[in-house]
C-alpha cells in the first residue's frame, strides 16, 4: 500500500450551538492514506491549536466501530461513502487525491447541534431508559442450556443487538425517524423468551418516548438500513409495529 500523501479539501460545518447560525469553513490538508478521518481531524485540531485557533468539535470514543459516538455526515452520507462502516473506520485510502469533502453533523430536530460536528443524542438515551432492558431478579447464573433457543432466533436477536445507537438512521431519513433504532432495541428482547413478560409494555413505552422526543414517522424508503453501519434490517420495524399494535389493543 502506498504511503504517498493525499491532498484533500475539507469543508467542515462550524456552529457554536443549536440556536446560532452555522457555516462551512474550508481547510486544506495533506494526509496519509492509512489515517482514519478522525485521525485527520485530530491532526487538523493540533495545527489549529498551534495557531491559537478554535479546534473543530467532534465526538469519538472507542474508534473501533462499537460505541457509535463518532458519527457525522461525509459528503452527503452518514458515516461516509462505504457501506456498513462507521465514521471512525473510514480511512483516507478510500478518497482520491484532490477530492473535496463536506463534513456536517447529523441534522435532525431531535438531535440539536451542540457544536460543529457534535450533536445531542440524549433522545436515544431516554428511549432506552423507557424500556430497553429486562427487569427481573437474576439470582445466580442459570445453566446455559436451561432455556432452549433456536439458532435462527438467537441470530436474529444478536443481529438486532448489534445496533450501536449512532443515529445514522435518523440522519438518513427525510422524516428524521428513529424507527430502526427503536425497533432494534425492542426486537433484541422481543425475540427471546426472557423478554416476553414485558414485551408489549416495553414497545409501548419506547415508542411513546420516541414520539415525545420529536422523531418523525417511518418513510419506508429503507434509507436507514442502507446507511446503518451495522446493517440493521428494516424487518425489525415490521416486528415492532406488530407488537405496538398488539400493545394498543390489549391496553
Amino acid at each position: 500500500m502506498s504511503d504517498k500523501k493525499i491532498n484533500l479539501t475539507l469543508n467542515i460545518w462550524r456552529q457554536n450551538s443549536a440556536t446560532e447560525k452555522g457555516n462551512f469553513e474550508k481547510f486544506e490538508v495533506s494526509v496519509s492514506p492509512h489515517d482514519s478521518i478522525l485521525e485527520v481531524l485530530d491532526e487538523l485540531n493540533n495545527n489549529l491549536e498551534r495557531e491559537d485557533k478554535i479546534p473543530v468539535t467532534f465526538e469519538s470514543d472507542c474508534r473501533e466501530g462499537i460505541c457509535g459516538t463518532c458519527g457525522f455526515v461525509i459528503s452527503g452520507r452518514p458515516h461516509g461513502p462505504l457501506t456498513k462502516t462507521a465514521t471512525c473506520q473510514l480511512h483516507m485510502r478510500n478518497f482520491s487525491d484532490g477530492e473535496v469533502l463536506y463534513l456536517e453533523p447529523f441534522k435532525a430536530t431531535a438531535f440539536p447541534i451542540l457544536k460543529d460536528l457534535a450533536v445531542d443524542r440524549e433522545g436515544f438515551d431516554k428511549i432506552q431508559q423507557a424500556g430497553g432492558y429486562i427487569s427481573f431478579n437474576t439470582g445466580s447464573a442459570p445453566d446455559a442450556n436451561a432455556i432452549p433457543i433456536s439458532k435462527e432466533i438467537a441470530n436474529l436477536s444478536l443481529d438486532a443487538a448489534e445496533c450501536i445507537g449512532c443515529g445514522a438512521c435518523v440522519a438518513a431519513c427525510k422524516n428524521s425517524s428513529a424507527m430502526l433504532f427503536v425497533s432494534a432495541k425492542v426486537s433484541q428482547f422481543a425475540l427471546l423468551p426472557q423478554g416476553q413478560a414485558e414485551r408489549y409494555d416495553r414497545v409501548d413505552a419506547m415508542v411513546t418516548v420516541m414520539d415525545e422526543e420529536g422523531f418523525g414517522s417511518c418513510t419506508n424508503t429503507y434509507a436507514c438500513e442502507a446507511e446503518c453501519p451495522k446493517g440493521i434490517s428494516v424487518s425489525n420495524i415490521a416486528r415492532m409495529n406488530r407488537d405496538f399494535m398488539k400493545s394498543t389493543i390489549s391496553s
